[in-house]
């Protein structure tokens, strides 16, 4: 109750700051390089990465300093990497369904969701949350026969630069909030496993992105590393 009473407060200036960071935050551009590809040795792993801005890379200057280009680096000497990246900017969790429907289905062993930055901004509930998420590892089980599903969290929207206090307190209890209904949706999903994002914490503002809202190359570099660390782990019990 006192998180409604104190929003509704400051309405009027949540919406003024909102739409003054939409103008002033420059929107830098989805980094160049391949969004498919098969490389490395080893036994055949198929690696599929769905999301938006964060998932395209936005914020690093090439795909190789990216999350996908750090994936591939980190696992390429262990398997030979069948991947593609579905991701991009602006992408809520509606929108990546319906880009993946005009894919033709195949079958991936790990898929990687990065997904939600846009559903907080664009104010959708936590029901509407939780219900397109649900739908989301539902058609990637059945359309593409996914054998294991990494799901990340929300950044940590309240450490944001780019956002305006009190606009970076509101944007990141949402996200909190709904960083908490992903992970309990995760839980309770087979074949799903959470990654948190709060290691970014670690990791200084000065990390991010000249626009203060996307992952910096240092950034890219650690998620990799965690996900491709759980993807080894994950793969050991596959044999």
């Amino acid at each position: 109750m006192r998180h409604f009473a104190t929003t509704l407060a400051l309405a009027p200036v949540l919406l003024w700051q909102g739409k003054q960071t939409r103008a002033k935050v420059p929107r830098l551009p989805e980094p160049g390089g391949e969004r498919s590809g098969i490389v490395g040795a080893g036994s055949v792993l198929r690696v599929l990465i769905v999301g938006d801005s964060a998932a395209a890379g936005v914020g690093a200057a090439t795909q190789a300093e990216a999350l996908s280009g750090g994936l591939i680096s980190a696992l390429q000497d262990s398997f030979q990497l069948h991947w593609r990246l579905v991701a991009t900017t602006g992408h809520t969790t509606a929108n990546a369904i319906a880009d993946l429907h005009a894919f033709d289905a195949e079958p991936y062993d790990v898929i990687i969701t990065s997904l939600g930055v846009n559903d907080v901004t664009e104010q959708h509930s936590l029901r509407r949350w939780r219900a397109a998420q649900s739908a989301l590892l539902t058609m990637l089980q059945s359309r593409f026969e996914a054998r294991h599903i990494f799901v990340c969290g929300l950044p940590p929207m309240h450490r944001f630069p780019a956002l305006p206090q009190p606009l970076r307190w509101y944007i990141g209890a949402r996200a909190k909030q709904f960083d908490r209904t992903l992970q309990t949706l995760t839980e309770a999903t087979p074949h799903c496993e959470f990654v948190p994002l709060n290691f970014f914490s670690g990791i200084g503002t000065e990390a991010m992105a000249s626009d203060g809202f996307h992952p910096g190359p240092a950034i890219y570099r650690q998620w990799a590393d965690e996900i491709a660390g759980r993807i080894r782990s994950q793969s050991a019990s596959w044999c």
